[in-house]
């Protein structure tokens, strides 16, 4: 064990290192643990276990107490997770389907012309993505709104735009429509 003793300012890099990687060695699999328990999420709890390792390097300088760091280091560990499940990214990430439940795409299916698909591929992008996941994919509106994190009135409001814009564009393209 490698005591710290803060006399006149911060360690060291090398005894910082040092002090560092026996925390993480030591103190690892406890911080998981402890990050997962908030989160409950692996990759999350795996990202906010080595947020905290940075911000104890960043902080190690404030350790009086070579006693007291698991504390030390479970108070950050707690603090990193609060900040995470505060933020508006784990908010949209806590909202979006989970990628198992979503449904298998449609079959493939052969087209004889391309005119459609070039069509489809000239819309704006807004409509453009609803008729691929719809067509294309066969995706329903309501697994489309999910995964957009998009209100499914909007979903259908911009499938309708963009049947209408279709069937403009393709106007006298298919039998003998005029």
């Amino acid at each position: 064990m490698i005591p710290l003793l803060i006399v006149d300012g911060p360690p060291s890099p090398e005894a910082a290192e040092e002090h560092l990687t026996r925390l993480m060695q030591t103190h690892g699999s406890s911080v998981l643990r402890v990050c997962y328990l908030y989160l409950k999420d692996h990759a999350l709890a795996q990202d906010a276990a080595q947020t905290t390792f940075v911000k104890a390097w960043q902080a190690l300088h404030t350790l009086r107490d070579v006693n007291t760091e698991k504390a030390w280091l479970m108070r950050i560990a707690a603090n990193t997770c609060k900040s995470i499940l505060r933020s508006r990214e784990y908010r949209l990430y806590a909202q979006s389907p989970d990628m198992d439940e979503m449904p298998e795409p449609a079959a493939e299916a052969s087209y004889p012309d391309r005119t459609v698909l070039n069509t489809v591929l000239a819309l704006p992008d807004k409509y453009r993505e609803v008729i691929v996941l719809y067509y294309y994919q066969g995706l329903s509106s309501l697994d489309i709104a999910r995964a957009l994190k998009l209100p499914q009135a909007t979903i259908l409001t911009r499938l309708h735009r963009a049947r209408k814009l279709l069937e403009s564009q393709l106007k006298g393209w298919y039998l003998d429509d005029e």
